[in-house]
């Protein structure tokens, strides 16, 4: 699933279109709330029995997946919406955007922080047991990253669009959101499984692969918006 949060990070670090990347990311928030439980069915279910692979004896519910992104995904819009509503009309908007949102912002990173030291404390036994599963886990995703920033960077240079737009098409391409990815792993298979291990090694590969890629970004403008970058 498209990145909803720190692609917007990526993109201002690359100089990209803070305002395009907002929308994307409001837009790919919507499709994971609908979708991602059908993309999940698909990948983990219903395209391997297709294919007869032999991991399509492995069933997932579309429900226990869609649970766990509603937890994730809908209960905090719900959330943020009602929030806005009272509080902008009882204390007023300059108030909520002051005061509120950067109280209540840093709740959201400490949580995450939180269940990432919390599942490698409970799957450190594993990776040292097991550390070329970790590199199984990490040459997939660079791979990844690299393609498919790559496509979607030139694909909007060749439609015409300015760096800045390229910039925030690439990144919400190539970002991934691995908060939700943690979430119904650690919902759907358990805190200690597999799935959830990858979970967390997926943050930790993209984070210097998307470093990498804002520094090429640059660079390519350089090359290919040399009149922009003057």
């Amino acid at each position: 699933a498209r990145c909803i949060a720190m692609v917007l990070i990526w993109n201002l670090l690359a100089c990209g279109s803070n305002e395009l990347a907002a929308l994307l990311v409001a837009l790919n928030s919507l499709f994971q709330i609908l979708f991602y439980s059908v993309l999940g069915w698909l990948l983990i279910t219903a395209i391997p029995a297709w294919l007869g692979l032999p991991g399509s004896e492995f069933h997932v519910s579309m429900f226990a997946i869609a649970k766990s992104v509603a937890i994730f995904l809908g209960v905090p819009v719900v959330v943020g919406a009602l929030t806005r509503l009272f509080l902008v009309k009882r204390r007023g908007e300059d108030w909520y955007e002051k005061v509120f949102l950067p109280r209540l912002g840093p709740t959201a990173l400490l949580g995450m922080l939180y269940t990432i030291v919390l599942m490698f404390a409970m799957q450190g036994d594993k990776i040292l047991a097991a550390p070329l599963d970790v590199l199984r886990i990490a040459l997939p995703l660079l791979t990844y990253f690299a393609i498919v920033f790559l496509a979607a960077f030139l694909t909007a240079r060749k439609l015409g669009c300015t760096y800045e737009e390229t910039a925030a098409i690439a990144f919400t391409a190539a970002g991934n959101n691995f908060e939700l990815a943690i979430a119904v792993a650690v919902g759907v298979f358990g805190i200690a499984s597999g799935e959830a291990l990858a979970g967390v090694v997926g943050p930790l590969i993209e984070v210097p692969a998307l470093i990498a890629l804002v520094y090429l970004a640059l660079w390519l403008r350089r090359r290919l918006w040399p009149q922009a970058h003057a």
